[in-house]
């Protein structure tokens, strides 16, 4: 089995590559809408039936604070992400919302900022 180690990710904002950022998540589903009938109730096997619906996307991205975070305004603006998984060869491109920002701080650790996205429309992925 292959391995992959996530050391050569990377995030960019408007074509920008964002230093400090640590990890990014992506969460890429599609809903399944149930077709189940009466007839499929009444078969042996009595299994639902289902069809796929629209997908969506949405995670995150976390990085180290050096000075004040991205500057991000909650309102209709979108950003367009990149999100590059260099070693494996992908990009995730897509428009999306900046939906949160978390600061963290502890006492024996390096402030963070971790950052929340719901995408809006396609996500395409492409060779990096």
């Amino acid at each position: 089995m292959a391995h992959l180690a996530g050391r050569g990710g990377a995030l960019s904002i408007e074509d920008t590559l964002e230093a400090g950022i640590r990890s990014w998540t992506l969460d890429y589903t599609v809903d399944m809408l149930d077709t189940s009938d009466f007839e499929d109730g009444q078969t042996t096997e009595g299994a639902r039936t289902f069809l796929p619906g629209l997908s969506s996307w949405s995670g995150t991205f976390e990085g180290l604070k050096d000075t004040a975070p991205y500057a991000l305004t909650f309102s209709s603006t979108t950003v367009t992400l990149w999100l590059e998984e260099v070693d494996a060869g992908a990009m995730w491109i897509g428009e999306a919302f900046i939906t949160g920002v978390h600061a963290n701080t502890s006492v024996d650790g390096v402030i963070t900022y971790t950052y929340d996205f719901q995408g809006t429309g396609i996500l395409t992925e492409s060779a990096a």
